[in-house]
């Protein structure tokens, strides 16, 4: 996926500016300790697809097809900015963050790779894509408990995070409303140690 992401990154910096300006998702932060934050987010809308295989394989699949559509596989060619940051859960758990690549998975090895659409485009102003695969969604207004950490985002490092930031949802009398988030924020030739990652979970009181 780091291949891929590399050249979304590099391909929005020519059609869209730096990567610096790249669209983040809106959000406010009520609540900030050390690693730990609450955070409130707006409504936004994704594209998002379904595919099968190991979460390596689906990845990929799932990023070249919405990679495809936001530079142009669409009715009229259209260019739709990239946003970010990349992010990862498993599909029957309420996606915490947004992409422009969210992944989800069942039991069953479906997962589902999502990016998230400029805060410019409403659901009916979208191009239509060509890939019939590819389709939209509104997500709503969420709060999100989020832990954030630096370095590489690997399988061991998520699910000892998600398991901290767990245990500080509980200590703060909240409920989790999703399974955990894996939200990365990089390109790939940043240096490990300055990597941004984020565990994020949907909490309620």
């Amino acid at each position: 996926m780091r291949s891929l992401l590399a050249v979304l990154i590099l391909t929005a910096s020519l059609i869209g500016g730096p990567a610096m300006a790249i669209e983040q998702p809106k959000h406010q932060v009520e609540r900030a300790e050390g690693k730990f934050e609450l955070r409130r987010y707006a409504p936004y809308v994704v594209a998002e697809v379904e595919v099968g295989g190991d979460q390596k394989q689906a990845v990929q699949a799932g990023f070249r097809k919405l990679a495809g559509y936001i530079f142009g596989a669409n009715q009229g060619r259209a260019k739709i900015a990239m946003t970010a940051p990349v992010a990862q859960a498993r599909k029957g758990e309420k996606i915490a963050m947004t992409a422009p690549v969210a992944q989800t998975s069942d039991t069953a090895g479906r997962w589902t790779i999502q990016f998230m659409m400029p805060s410019a485009y409403r659901l009916d102003t979208l191009p239509h894509p060509n890939d019939p695969d590819v389709r939209f969604r509104q997500e709503p207004a969420r709060r999100k408990a989020v832990l954030t950490y630096s370095g590489v985002a690997n399988a061991k490092n998520f699910a000892e995070r998600t398991a901290e930031l767990e245990g500080w949802i509980a200590t703060k009398g909240l409920k989790a409303r999703s399974g955990a988030t894996l939200a990365q924020y990089d390109p790939p030739w940043t240096p490990w140690f300055m990597r941004r990652n984020e565990v994020q979970i949907e909490v309620g009181d």
